[in-house]
């Protein structure tokens, strides 16, 4: 014969695996998010074409946006610089190509450097990529890249944390014959993200992004955005992935107290005893 006891243990069983399972499917659906969103991918930009100018100082960077490409043509030992803005979460890859002339064949003596500087103009390190690079002597390019570390929302005033901001990349070659300086070359630059989610944010927020004033080249090429801005604004903040962990373990956490009670809460009067005992 099944209690009431019984029946009650099985449905509190089945409502338990139940908010489960739709709690398993809060979090599923908080990482798609995450992966869904645009600052995740390596697209290219709506924008199309980029800016066909680099700056030659900090000043006068050229402004991009993450997924643009920018391309300028230049000598030998000149400074090319760009700007693009990097927001709280974002692990920003930055990616550059030296293209020589056909038939050049004194390239093979260059070496190229690629450097990331932030708001402040601190040199920020690569986690990982080709950040110098020397050609080959039969390459018709030199490709650099240089992986940053994830742009955290604050940081201590001594540390060297990337904050979000503005990124400036300098572009130059470090090794080059005297006799070599001068000589023509196309190079093309790209900054991408990939949102690393609330695991990385700290308690804590700057009071404005890290963006100094900066000129754009040419108004025809210059991003809808203002110049170091993200075309969707900078985050506030105060909201991240954080919140759903943070909801979806306090809910599993009731319905498991719940569920504990419902176990261990006794069988009740036994069916053979009567009332009013």
């Amino acid at each position: 014969m099944v209690t009431t006891t019984s029946r009650r243990t099985r449905g509190a069983r089945r409502a338990f695996a139940g908010a489960l399972l739709a709690g398993l499917t809060l979090f599923t659906s908080a990482g798609a998010a995450a992966a869904d969103d645009p600052s995740a991918s390596a697209s290219p930009s709506d924008e199309g074409s980029g800016p066909t100018e680099a700056g030659t100082t900090f000043r006068t960077a050229t402004a991009l946006q993450q997924g643009q490409s920018g391309t300028a043509q230049a000598s030998a030992g000149d400074y090319l610089y760009w700007v693009f803005p990097a927001d709280i979460g974002q692990r920003p890859t930055v990616r550059a190509k030296v293209k020589f002339p056909a038939g050049e064949a004194k390239r093979s003596g260059s070496t190229w450097q690629i450097d990331v500087y932030d708001g402040l103009r601190r040199r920020q390190a690569c986690q990982y990529g080709h950040q110098t690079r020397k050609a080959a002597a039969d390459a018709s390019s030199v490709e650099l890249s240089c992986v940053l570390r994830t742009v955290r929302s604050w940081s201590e005033p001594w540390a060297n944390d990337p904050l979000p901001g503005s990124y400036y990349v300098r572009l130059t070659v470090v090794n080059l014959p005297a006799n070599d300086l001068g000589l023509p070359f196309e190079a093309e630059l790209r900054a991408d993200s990939v949102d690393q989610g609330g695991a990385h944010h700290v308690d804590g927020t700057l009071a404005e992004p890290l963006v100094p004033g900066i000129s754009v080249t040419g108004a025809s090429t210059a991003p809808k955005a203002p110049a170091g801005e993200p075309e969707d604004g900078w985050a506030s903040g105060w909201w991240t992935t954080r919140w759903l962990w943070t909801v979806g373990g306090g809910l599993l956490a009731a319905l498991a107290a719940v569920f504990g009670y419902s176990l261990t809460r006794g069988r009740g009067r036994p069916a053979h005893v009567p009332h009013g005992v």
